[in-house]
């Protein structure tokens, strides 16, 4: 079991690290009192659990003065435990507390550099014990992934990859409120008032074929396909892990279907993770049901 302790300056990016570490598949607890650790790692430790990760810091007050006897515990006892410290200078720290309209939990009623100063005094021995320590004061958010990656992720575990979801909706049903980027191909014609076709779905071939035979599917095709080929090595360099791509149609069973297999296929073609799924394909019929 790999057992990172977390900890740090207030602002110094604890919090975008753990989300971070989450991301390549750690369990992570954040502001756990430090006398709760080895109760916490022997429970980890007779799980399933490989990857925990636990923020603790100032935030805990008194209680936080327990760390190091917790920490002496876990090494008589032959827990292995990396600490992780994030720090960041003075003026950087101030201008994000004074950025997010932030008082600093020791000086919640004094100057932020007042707080930032005690902080540093009580964890000057913390600091002294990590095994890593980053400094993120000229870190944008996306190097702070890319560190966090590289000293904590695996080579089984792609630190970049991003996963895309196709989805198909009906707009009457409402945009899907986890999208990313949304299009609507209601501008192609609509296989639903030919009477052969209504019954049958985008998944089915006799609509597909005709939804993919319309010029305006092919030229539409085309220019997304180009714009996604431009737009995911850019999501990926900014540490994006997921895209949502919506396609909508009026109700989310003909033509965003169709499209939607097939921009799922042409994706999958050049390589990319990708994953598809349709939200709204049986509500029609669902609903058709009811009313009988």
């Amino acid at each position: 079991m790999r057992f990172v302790i977390v900890t740090g300056l207030s602002g110094a990016g604890k919090t975008e690290a753990t989300r971070s570490l989450e991301d390549l598949g750690y369990f992570c607890v954040d502001n756990l009192p430090p006398k709760l650790i080895p109760k916490f790692a022997e429970a980890c430790n007779n799980g399933s659990v490989e990857k925990v990760a636990i923020v603790t810091d100032i935030r805990g007050g008194v209680f936080f003065d327990d760390l190091f006897e917790s920490l002496l515990y876990l090494k008589n006892n032959d827990f292995k435990y990396e600490i992780l410290f994030l720090e960041s200078s003075d003026e950087v720290l101030v201008k994000r507390f004074k950025e997010a309209r932030r008082s600093h939990p020791l000086a919640p009623n004094s100057r932020v550099l007042t707080g930032i100063s005690e902080e540093r005094n009580k964890l000057r021995e913390v600091k002294d014990r990590a095994d890593q320590i980053i400094d993120t004061s000229k870190y944008k958010i996306r190097d702070l992934r890319e560190k966090i990656n590289e000293l904590y992720g695996s080579a089984e575990e792609p630190d970049k990859e991003l996963s895309i979801t196709v989805l198909s909706f009906g707009f009457k049903y409402g945009i899907p409120v986890d999208s990313d980027l949304v299009f609507d191909v209601r501008f192609i014609p609509n296989p639903f008032y030919i009477p052969e076709l209504k019954a049958f779905s985008g998944s089915d071939e006799p609509v597909r074929k005709y939804v993919l035979e319309q010029k305006e599917t092919e030229g539409f095709l085309e220019k997304l396909m180009d714009m996604l080929r431009f737009l995911i090595p850019n999501y990926t360099q900014e540490g994006k892990r997921q895209l949502i791509v919506s396609i909508g149609c009026t109700g989310g069973r003909h033509r965003s279907v169709a499209i939607a297999n097939e921009l799922y296929d042409l994706l999958s073609k050049e390589g990319y993770k990708t994953g598809i799924e349709h939200r709204d394909i049986s509500e029609d019929v669902n609903r058709g049901a009811k009313k009988l």
